[in-house]
């Protein structure tokens, strides 16, 4: 959410950035806010004068009964009463506006950074690098599922009869290796300095609007009936949510976390729901970074996050390279993004695997997280990527390290936590 001032001085820098996200349908809504806004502050101006006269004709009709001038006293009494009345009505019309505003503030996208691309959707997002040489080998690759069962580690079959659709169960090595690759993405995010925590895997309605849009919401998030619950679809929602309505001190800045949750996700409107693959799925587990920091420092904490989920794959050995998102690919609450995308031999090309976001000050605005600086209160940047996110990071583990006889290298940095297994084998092997 941008700041009300900010539109208010500013309307055609925030129709621009409208049009510069493809969402011209919302252009109507900045002269709306304004038109509101308006309104609500001419109501609360009247309000304020109505409350200072009242506290004026108090003093009088104090003055005047001391007087024994109980007559005249209690024809200022009507007075006070009649604007009562107006102020009760004025008060009721300031809180109708201003909650008519929020929501329209709500739906207006953030402003993006300058340096995004302009353009309608992923397919005009630009690749920035890439990282390691992407490897094609002399034999074929079996689709993810058919490698996972060769190592008899899927059954989606027994899933869709518990679940349905988009649900699995792991088992044996493919269990492992998935246990494993959390475990060192864990230890990996310590390494360089962030906290570890394990948050609530629900959230309620007030964080789950401050963290997305609308859009988002509607289109990912579970609800549990009867309570104002709703399922994660990713850590960032309970890790921003920690700070909710909190004031930190400068020297609490930054705050570096790496956490660990199974996510849920609705994945309406998305085709695809694989019968026999975890590529898009409604429940999987991630490993997520999350930074609240000064403003001045997003940039830096941006470019710091996405350069520790690219160190990571490559140091599973898998090539990957960084995409910066395009201005119609970017959520509303986003200023600037970039996707990291592994190798995938079996397809021949890239698909994602994690995603970093710099919000700005849009979540904590929302949430009312701030910070207390030596000029006066400010509100904190807020930043979110992931680590890993296996089953999907699995995908490109087992395409990048699977051996012609069908084995699976396990890299150094891996074997650790894999009881010092330098190769994975199927069972009739």
């Amino acid at each position: 959410m941008i700041d009300l001032k900010f539109l208010r001085e500013n309307p055609e820098a925030v129709k621009q950035n409208i049009r510069n996200k493809f969402q011209d349908s919302k252009l109507p809504l900045v002269d709306e806010v304004i038109e509101l806004d308006a309104k609500a502050r001419k109501a609360q101006q009247e309000a304020d004068a109505l409350r200072a006269s009242r506290k004026k004709l108090s003093k009088q009709i104090g003055a005047l009964m001391g007087q024994g001038k109980k007559e005249e006293a209690e024809e200022i009494k009507a007075q006070v009463n009649a604007g009562a009345e107006r102020l009760a009505e004025l008060e009721g019309m300031e809180a109708e506006l201003q909650e008519k505003v929020r929501e329209i503030m709500m739906a207006i996208p953030n402003i993006i950074d300058p340096s995004v691309p302009i353009g309608k959707d992923d397919s005009e997002n630009v690749e920035v690098q890439r990282y390691g040489d992407p490897v094609t080998p002399d034999f074929e690759i079996p689709y993810h599922a058919q490698i996972m069962e060769s190592f008899h580690g899927l059954d989606l079959d027994s899933a869709r009869k518990v679940a349905g659709n988009g649900f699995y169960y792991l088992m044996g090595d493919i269990a492992r290796l998935h246990s494993a690759v959390i475990s060192y993405a864990r230890d990996f995010m310590i390494g360089r300095g962030f906290t570890y925590c394990v948050p609530p895997f629900m959230i309620r309605s007030n964080v789950v609007t401050g963290v997305m849009s609308f859009a988002e919401m509607d289109s990912m998030m579970y609800k549990i009936e009867g309570e104002d619950l709703y399922l994660i679809g990713t850590s960032e929602h309970s890790m921003i949510g920690k700070f909710i309505d909190t004031i930190l001190s400068e020297d609490q800045l930054p705050q570096t976390l790496t956490s660990y949750s199974p996510c849920f996700r609705k994945e309406k409107g998305a085709h695809g729901i694989e019968e026999r693959g975890v590529y898009r799925i409604h429940q999987f587990e991630k490993q997520e970074m999350v930074v609240v920091c000064k403003p001045e420092e997003s940039k830096m904490w941006f470019d710091r996050l996405w350069q520790n989920t690219v160190d990571l794959f490559r140091s599973l050995d898998i090539p990957v390279r960084t995409l910066e998102c395009c201005s119609g690919d970017l959520a509303d609450l986003k200023v600037k993004s970039v996707d990291v995308e592994a190798w995938s031999p079996r397809q021949q090309k890239y698909f994602e695997v994690g995603s970093c976001s710099n919000l700005g000050d849009a979540q904590a605005r929302r949430l009312k997280i701030r910070v207390n600086g030596k000029d006066g209160k400010y509100f904190a940047h807020t930043l979110n990527n992931t680590v890993v996110a296996p089953p999907r990071m699995l995908i490109a583990f087992l395409e990048n390290n699977l051996r012609a006889d069908g084995s699976v290298s396990v890299p150094e940095a891996l074997r650790p936590y894999m009881g010092g297994q330098e190769r994975l084998v199927p069972p009739e092997k």
